[in-house]
């Protein structure tokens, strides 16, 4: 694999290149400290694999991923856990909170190459009777609640509240919510990597799909629940819900 590493500060670069050097099997083509000129790179060379920071000068990381068609895996390595939902949305292979421990930039290359991998099995690889399995991701979750570890059904989430030192669940149809001490980061890392949960507040999490209706300033749920929108998460809101 073939992969660049975006990031406004060179010591962050050195970090992965490092763990990089740790792990082998993924050779480094560019560090770029500037994102515009990381779209150039992205341009002249094949890359399989981006480590992207998100708060950069000029431009986000996120924009960058929003700008460039046909855009390779890519992995946030930030030092702002509030974005993750929004790396997830984008269909990033995996988000690194810094300072990024070794273990989880292990887990995260492997994912990346797995992907890599199964993209670029050849069809004549196979026989017509072989099927190519395909990983897929839980449709559910366990969290710890009181003494015992709670089977939820992620489709069955209609919104997530963080609070000071918890998380509250709201399930469908379930009057009394879920409650457990997951930080509101560890939480976003359980939730599956679709399009189905959106961050809308910086203490709310909605099911897409039990939204009902969309006010001003409020998200309305198919059990009339009303959750704010957060100025700052607004804009993209908007833009996922497509209005």
């Amino acid at each position: 694999m073939k992969c660049i590493i975006i990031d406004d500060e060179p010591l962050a670069i050195d970090v992965v290149e490092s763990y990089l050097n740790q792990i082998g099997g993924v050779d480094i083509i560019a560090k770029c400290t500037n994102p515009l000129e990381a779209i150039t790179q992205l341009n002249k060379h094949h890359v399989d694999l981006v480590f992207l920071d998100i708060e950069m000068p000029n431009l986000s990381g996120i924009d960058l991923v929003k700008s460039i068609e046909n855009l390779p895996q890519f992995i946030f390595t930030t030092a702002y856990p509030q974005y993750a939902l929004d790396g997830f949305n984008l269909n990033a292979t995996d988000y690194l909170v810094k300072p990024i421990p070794f273990h989880r930039f292990i887990k995260a290359v492997a994912r990346a190459k797995e992907k890599y991998e199964l993209l670029n099995l050849k069809p004549s690889s196979l026989s017509s009777n072989e099927v190519t399995p395909v990983k897929q991701e839980n449709d559910f979750i366990f969290v710890k609640s009181e003494y015992e570890n709670i089977k939820i059904k992620t489709e069955e989430i209609t919104y997530i509240q963080g609070l000071k030192d918890y998380i509250k669940i709201h399930i469908e149809g379930n009057n009394k919510a879920v409650i457990t001490l997951l930080s509101f980061k560890d939480m976003l890392e359980k939730l599956p990597r679709n399009n189905h949960f959106l961050r809308v507040h910086k203490s709310f999490i909605v099911n897409v799909n039990a939204i009902k209706a969309l006010q001003k300033t409020k998200i309305v749920l198919q059990n009339e629940m009303r959750i704010p929108i957060g100025e700052t998460f607004k804009k993209n809101v908007l833009e996922r819900l497509g209005v």
